[in-house]
């Protein structure tokens, strides 16, 4: 297969900028107020009738908080390796293990060791979500239902209902997490037959 060039590469931009701003639920207009980039211009990048410049990407990048290789699909210089960055949320260490947006994007989350059993604090948003345990017990709260999952066993539910994950038992958790928008789901899924609940499976 051919080397992409500089062109096939710029060409694609446009595509990848509209499936990361429809992924952060953001409007042309939001962005253009944000930026201070026009709205036609911003419209026209996305279409590909724009040519993408460094002046125009920056601040997308800045918005999108993604590295500007990602943002344009640079090629590869030859290093295999993934350089992960590990992001700090509400105590808990998330590691990004996809790079494509839109779509589906996975992570391992790490819930620290904590002294104290944590007061639940349950929060919504849009989306869906499957996750998986490495190790440590996890503690699902999920509306009315509290859940205990140790390792091996995996859970997905609609992130608009009030959820909370932490240590069931105060040590360490490691687990894997893929999330999606509304709509969206992993291929595991919940037995028709059942009450809306997480579905847990060995």
């Amino acid at each position: 297969m051919d080397p992409k060039t500089d062109d096939d590469v710029l060409d694609a931009v446009g595509s990848r900028l509209r499936a990361l701003r429809r992924d952060r639920g953001i409007t042309l207009a939001d962005l253009a107020a944000t930026t201070g980039v026009s709205e036609s211009t911003l419209s026209r990048l996305e279409s590909g009738q724009r040519r993408p410049t460094l002046e125009l990407l920056l601040p997308l990048a800045r918005i999108y908080d993604v590295p500007l290789d990602d943002l344009v699909g640079a090629p590869r210089t030859g290093d295999p390796r993934i350089h992960l960055k590990p992001i700090r949320r509400f105590g808990m260490t998330f590691v990004p293990l996809s790079r494509r947006p839109g779509g589906v994007h996975a992570f391992k989350m790490i819930i620290p060791a904590e002294p104290e059993p944590l007061e639940p604090t349950p929060q919504t948003h849009e989306g869906f979500e499957w996750l998986y345990v490495l190790s440590g017990r996890l503690r699902l709260v999920i509306g009315e239902r509290d859940l205990t999952l140790p390792p091996g066993e995996a859970a997905e539910f609609d992130t608009s209902l009030p959820h909370w994950l932490g240590s069931a038992d105060g040590g360490v958790v490691e687990l894997l997490i893929l999330f999606g928008l509304q709509g969206i789901r992993a291929h595991v899924r919940a037995d028709p037959h059942r009450p809306p609940q997480a579905e847990r499976r060995r």
